[in-house]
């Protein structure tokens, strides 16, 4: 048997006089967050998995609360990794963000890179106040080019839920099982590509930001407002090197300026 790991991160931000502060921190097991020297009003929290990666068993949780006129951007130190798992088993991440009015929230892990063999099982839950705004991103690449990997056999599950005001505002999902790389090859799934790239933004400026988001976009991507306030944008690339060079001037845009340190490293 493997062995498991298990952990968990909750924390909640308020909002001060000086800009946005940690009000309440519990981590657990492998997981743990560190909050580099503020640049900005913003709080930023650095996810760590200490347990190296995620195979089957595993089961890391993620739950941040931002107060009322909060900020809040969590990132994670560096890729996660969905490792070889046993016949019959899973591992979990699951991510829930609540943002209440007047709020903001930048969900900005960096890739997830799936190996030969993995099993995960992801989930990202976002509810939002009605006036709350958010800038989320789930990076994710299918074996390292560089190195040679291909993934042949493998599961991955992902769900991404966006709510506003209790009402659902957004629903994705994404299932592969068994040869990942004869599926991606399809035309119509990825016509060959080897990593991708969700983004969804929500925020009163969704509009405006469509055209010169459109301009920035590589031959294989695509940007819609699909609702109010709600713009979603899509990329493929051959590999993480590539979808990165695409990604990351769209994120500094969105961002404003304010892209943590550690996705340039």
């Amino acid at each position: 048997m493997q062995p498991r790991a298990q952990g968990a991160v909750g924390l909640s931000v308020k909002q001060t006089s000086r800009g946005s502060a940690l009000q309440r921190l519990r981590q657990s097991g492998s997981f743990r967050c560190l909050f580099p020297r503020p640049k900005t009003t913003t709080l930023e929290a650095v996810l760590i998995n200490t347990a190296g990666g995620i195979t089957g068993g595993d089961d890391m949780r993620i739950n941040a609360a931002v107060g009322a006129n909060a900020a809040l951007t969590l990132t994670s130190q560096t890729a996660e990794r969905a490792y070889r798992a046993q016949p019959g088993e899973v591992g979990r991440l699951q991510t829930k963000l609540n943002v209440a009015a007047g709020g903001h929230v930048n969900w900005l892990p960096q890739e997830t890179i799936l190996f030969q063999g993995c099993a995960l099982s992801r989930r990202l839950d976002v509810d939002l106040a009605p006036d709350a705004t958010a800038l989320l991103v789930e990076p994710l690449v299918f074996g390292r080019l560089a190195m040679g990997e291909t993934v042949t056999q493998g599961r991955f599950h992902d769900r991404i839920v966006l709510r506003r005001n209790g009402a659902e505002l957004y629903r994705d999902a994404m299932r592969f099982g068994g040869d990942m790389q004869a599926q991606l090859d399809r035309p119509h799934v990825a016509a060959g590509a080897r990593a991708l790239v969700s983004v969804i933004y929500v925020a009163p400026d969704a509009d405006g930001q469509l055209a010169p988001l459109r301009a920035m976009l590589p031959a294989q991507a695509g940007a819609s407002v699909i609702g109010e306030d709600l713009l979603l944008l899509r990329i493929l690339a051959a590999d993480a090197h590539e979808l990165r060079r695409s990604l990351i001037p769209i994120l500094n845009r969105l961002t404003q300026g304010t892209l943590p340190r550690c996705w340039m490293i």
